[in-house]
């Protein structure tokens, strides 16, 4: 039995370390992960290419809401049938704990920088570049779509009213964030921001968009009005009392805290050390950035160590603390926001009632955007629940797939596509992997994953080695 992630196998796979021809079975953990690039789609090709007699399961207690998608990991992984369970269900049953969840609905005053984020949204009206009118309260998935479609349209047919669309929508995709911080997050977080969006606007290099809104009037006033403002965002203080209420209830208790923002978990825990109860710690991902120093593996687990052994009784987490890591069984997960993701919200409330019952408590401030991140969280997960009983016991519907669907889709190349020839008509590597099939060993730097798996699927024979000159070797020569 070999237990190991998922990176690790593609690695010694692809350095001819190990082979899978003898493996019985592989089980793939958050089969939902089984999509583009990752790891799992080119363990499962080999495996299916390569096993004897293949055998995959694969196991995931959020495979998203889309059919598409579904349909995608179940190509990715050869899975044939789909079988569901549900926590009422008997063999599943006896093994779950309860688990309640209740939300906090808390009132926020409006903020100031919604006027100036108005004004560009009618900017943009006006200039008539999308086919629907903006509504003001687009979703940023919605923006980010105009966006797309602004930047092919300029790629065919560039007009000076579409750049402008693209200048002016990057000024709002900017104070559409800052309105998500100041409704769901508090001035700390939005404060934070106003002085990475000044850092960006002082370069000559920096970002036009941050300069423009930095030279805004009215959101001059707004950041004044902030650094003035003695009223705080009423989340902080429903977070210290619900986790103070839980500790005096149950001083043994183990509490998540999920949020979006490092700056939020930041803020969260210099207002939550005044406590002596709450022995609070964040626990956050390993990139760093100037004002924010990122956590190494090694101090990830040294707090989850120490987490269990009751030195800290509140994880402050953002996404890193969802999945993939060992998290210790939690007596209460509360959410500072709702996630508009359906696997994201699975994951968070599954971090309790795993060894005992548990709380799920989501705290949302009403009017804002995370009423709107509620329900559509709820709606997937709903949707979710309904194609996997619809397709629960049914042979999946997927095609099968042959290697070149495996391939990483940015390096795809194809007989019509110009890149495939060189300016020089010299012969391309993918086309000499091909041509000969008794040459072409290559040895491959490890840097060059991706276009190792691309040969690999076009018949080379490809070796990862670690190489001081080059990123490929092709003979003794070459």
């Amino acid at each position: 039995i070999t237990v190991s992630t998922p990176q690790v196998i593609e690695n010694d796979l692809l350095s001819r370390r190990i082979d899978l021809e003898d493996v019985s079975l592989i089980i793939f953990d958050e089969a939902h992960r089984a999509v583009g690039n990752y790891a799992y789609v080119y363990i499962a090709e080999r495996y299916a290419r390569e096993g004897t007699n293949p055998l995959v399961l694969g196991i995931t207690a959020s495979p998203g809401s889309e059919k598409e998608k579904i349909a995608e990991i179940c190509t990715n992984l050869s899975i044939e049938n789909i079988q569901t369970r549900s926590e009422k269900d008997s063999d599943v049953a006896p093994f779950v704990h309860s688990r309640e969840i209740e939300w906090v609905k808390l009132t926020v005053p409006r903020s100031a920088i919604e006027d100036v984020l108005l004004e560009r949204i009618d900017d943009l009206n006006r200039l008539g570049i999308s086919p629907a009118r903006i509504d003001p309260r687009a979703t940023k998935k919605e923006l980010l779509g105009l966006q797309a479609m602004l930047m092919s349209s300029a790629k065919r047919q560039a007009n000076q009213a579409t750049f402008k669309g693209i200048s002016i929508l990057a000024e709002v995709l900017k104070l559409y964030h800052a309105v998500e911080l100041a409704e769901t997050q508090g001035t700390e977080a939005l404060l934070k921001y106003f002085q990475r969006l000044q850092g960006e606007a002082i370069p000559r290099s920096g970002s036009k968009a941050s300069r423009r809104i930095m030279e805004d009037p009215k959101f001059r006033q707004a950041m004044q009005a902030l650094e003035e403002l003695k009223v705080e965002h009423p989340k902080p203080a429903m977070v210290r009392k619900i986790l103070t209420e839980q500790i005096e209830a149950k001083p043994e208790s183990r509490i998540m805290v999920f949020t979006n923002y490092r700056d939020t978990a930041s803020a969260l825990i210099r207002f939550l050390k005044e406590d002596p109860k709450i022995k609070a710690v964040r626990f956050v991902g390993q990139s760093s950035r100037a004002d924010d120093e990122g956590l190494s593996q090694k101090k990830q687990a040294e707090i989850l160590q120490r987490f269990r052994a009751g030195e800290y009784n509140v994880l402050i987490a953002t996404s890193v603390g969802e999945e993939g890591i060992d998290i210790p069984a939690t007596d209460m997960v509360l959410f500072y926001e709702p996630v508009p993701s359906e696997i994201r919200s699975i994951q968070r409330k599954g971090r309790t009632g795993r060894a005992r019952s548990g709380r799920v408590v989501v705290l949302m401030a009403r009017g804002t955007r995370d009423e709107a991140y509620y329900w559509i969280s709820d709606r997937k997960e709903k949707t979710m629940n309904k194609q996997m009983r619809t397709l629960s016991g049914q042979a999946s519907q997927s095609p099968s797939s042959s290697s070149k669907d495996f391939l990483p889709r940015q390096l795809e190349i194809t007989e019509d596509n110009p890149e495939r020839q060189n300016r020089k008509g010299q012969e391309s590597l993918v086309d000499w992997a091909e041509a000969d099939k008794e040459r072409n060993k290559i040895y491959v730097d490890p840097r060059e994953r991706g276009m190792a798996k691309l040969l690999e699927g076009r018949g080379a024979e490809v070796t990862l080695k670690n190489l001081e000159v080059g990123d490929y070797v092709v003979s003794d020569r070459v």
